[in-house]
């Protein structure tokens, strides 16, 4: 079984927050991931925001290490438009409903969707999604 993980999910694989220990347990117990490509944008993004020097090095090169074997979906047109779709009827932010179309066009609703942010777990229980973290 594989599970889509969102930025949030990772993010706390690599930066020591509340809630990382669950994050561990759910990404640990099944580590077949799938997320969207834009995830290696926001992750980078959030790594430089905290991290800085020798700790930004080590934890970008865990986290380059852990994405080769993550499964990526590719954000084309059917998975935008899709999501602006979602934003729209869900009210979501616009990565938010990125992550959301990429976990059901890659797995449909059989996918468990793992995410610590309040906002994106009630808009996929909203679409029909299983939902680990929040």
């Amino acid at each position: 079984m594989s599970q889509y993980v969102d930025t949030s999910a990772l993010l706390k694989r690599y930066i020591e927050e509340h809630d990382s220990e669950r994050a561990a347990d759910i990404l640990d117990a099944d580590t077949s991931w799938v997320t969207g490509r834009h995830t290696w944008v926001e992750v980078v993004r959030n790594l430089a925001r905290l991290l800085e020097g020798r700790e930004l090095v080590r934890i970008e090169t865990a986290f380059r290490r852990d994405w080769r074997g993550i499964h990526v979906v590719e954000l084309d047109r059917v998975t935008c438009e899709r999501a602006a779709e979602i934003a729209r009827a869900e009210g979501v932010r616009t990565l938010d409903a990125l992550h959301l179309s990429a976990a059901q066009r890659v797995g449909g609703l059989a996918l468990p969707f793992v995410t610590f942010d309040a906002g994106q777990a009630r808009a996929a229980r909203a679409l029909g999604f299983s939902v680990k973290g929040c």
